[in-house]
């Protein structure tokens, strides 16, 4: 199958530039304009996709090529923009950089080779005139498979800085597609993993999204983005479907009475816990469970008929307070994990189930605890199962990403979840009972019989 979406890939030379302000506001403006528009994230990275959401009314969805494998960034791109009008990809750091000592791999300029894509390469200008050029000019020539297709100047101090900037860009051969002033309205806060996520001030980033989309319709030339938009090359392949991915996974195929089991999945959400990747409960539904949202800071049970709990990554330590004052919930949990139900948690879901954080009480399935610290943990790792858990059989190697400000004391059980190989060899997360809690977060479409192992072990407990 051949298939052909408009799309542009947004980058930067570095972090900072301005790539999630362009993106954003790109996804807003041709939204605006009544075009379906598909929102994709290069990397692990969880909040830009919620800002993204919003612009679009779509979900936003990541490409990981160090996550999922090259080979799936197509097949996840085409799932996520069927019957779009565009797709608009947001890069990550800068153009060039990707997984430490991976070279090219899970790079920005990576994805956009993989997608056929054209480059806007977004230029923080407010330092500089004439070297603008020179910098384009290298960024453009590094690979001579990444076209960069045209530049967005940001923070543009004055129309006499814009002038100058264009001059010199003109000798680059590399077109200026759009020129931002500086704007403070655009800016969304951050703290110690990033950008606030929207579900924590949901108003004031649909007034950020708005300014965004008002930036990039005063500045950026619409009409020609849309056209090199159009110039992307043809994709051959088929789009990733969960069903399908599910249906041939090979390990652990589920029993025929398994299949025809409908047990609710319960999956944590709110303000505490933003981060997951959609694909995740696209697979839960598809290996035959019934997917239900519940928030642990507002929510005192679990859904009715609960036989499996996913609690992904978030901000527990920042709603530690809240979470420890559910008491209710918490007990529940903790009665759930002890009947031997499969419960999946990752980073934030691990420090829930820790017996306190900061202090405070928490769900006490793990005898551990968990505190804030000033170290940022950071990075790809690969992994491999130590032993068979309600998510993997031993020896089941997956990649993951690690992001957190966190430590948890002891950083592994009796029984690991994980041996990892990078930085350093080290066995980390708890396997007890029906419970897999980890620091690691990991994409399951890179490997879908964990989802179906999961949804197989539910009501078996």
């Amino acid at each position: 199958m051949v298939t052909s979406v408009p799309r542009l890939v947004i980058a930067a030379p570095s972090s900072g530039s301005g790539k999630t302000t362009v993106a954003t506001g790109l996804m807003a403006a041709f939204a605006a304009r009544g075009l379906a528009v598909s929102a994709h994230k290069v990397g692990p990275d969880y909040i830009d996709p919620g800002y993204h959401a919003l612009a679009t009314g779509r979900v936003g969805r990541n490409l990981d090529a160090y996550l999922c494998g090259p080979q799936l960034v197509a097949p996840l791109f085409l799932h996520g923009a069927q019957g779009c009008d565009l797709a608009v990809v947001e890069g990550v750091m800068g153009l060039y950089d990707g997984a430490a000592g991976e070279g090219e791999l899970a790079s920005t300029a990576q994805v956009a080779k993989l997608l056929r894509a054209p480059v806007v390469l977004v230029v923080d200008a407010s330092s500089q005139s004439r070297s603008v050029a020179a910098l384009v000019h290298g960024f453009a020539s590094w690979d001579p498979e990444v076209r960069v297709g045209g530049v967005i100047l940001n923070k543009v101090g004055s129309d006499r800085h814009e002038a100058l900037l264009r001059e010199a860009l003109d000798a680059a051969g590399v077109p200026v597609l759009g020129a931002l002033r500086r704007a403070a309205q655009v800016d969304t806060p951050s703290r110690h993993l990033g950008l606030v996520p929207v579900a924590e001030r949901r108003a004031a980033a649909v007034e950020a999204v708005a300014a965004m989309a008002a930036q990039v319709v005063e500045g950026c030339d619409l009409d020609a983005l849309m056209a090199l938009a159009r110039s992307a090359g043809a994709l051959s392949g088929a789009a990733w479907e969960a069903a399908e991915a599910v249906a041939s996974s090979t390990h652990d195929r589920p029993t025929r009475s398994a299949r025809r089991r409908a047990p609710t999945v319960a999956v944590a959400g709110g303000e505490a816990f933003t981060f997951s990747y959609a694909e995740h409960a696209e697979l839960l539904a598809a290996a035959g469970a019934d997917v239900v949202t519940f928030d642990p800071l507002r929510d005192q049970e679990l859904p009715e008929g609960t036989a499996g709990l996913v609690v992904g990554g978030g901000f527990p330590e920042v709603y530690a307070a809240e979470l420890s004052a559910n008491e209710p919930l918490r007990k529940a949990i903790a009665e759930l994990a002890l009947s031997g139900a499969p419960v999946a948690a990752e980073c934030a879901g691990l420090l829930y189930l820790c017996r306190e954080l900061d202090g405070l009480p928490m769900c006490a399935v793990l005898d551990a605890t968990a505190r804030m610290s000033e170290r940022l943990t950071l990075g790809y790792r690969d992994a491999v199962a130590v032993g068979d858990s309600v998510l993997a059989v031993a020896g089941t190697r997956m990649r993951g990403h690690e992001f957190h400000r966190t430590v948890v004391e002891p950083g592994a059980g009796a029984a690991p979840a994980w041996g990892l190989r990078a930085p350093v060899r080290r066995v980390e997360g708890f396997v007890q009972q029906g419970v897999h809690a980890s620091y690691l977060h990991t994409h399951w479409a890179s490997e879908p019989g964990v989802a179906r192992r999961f949804v197989e072990r539910c009501g078996t407990s």
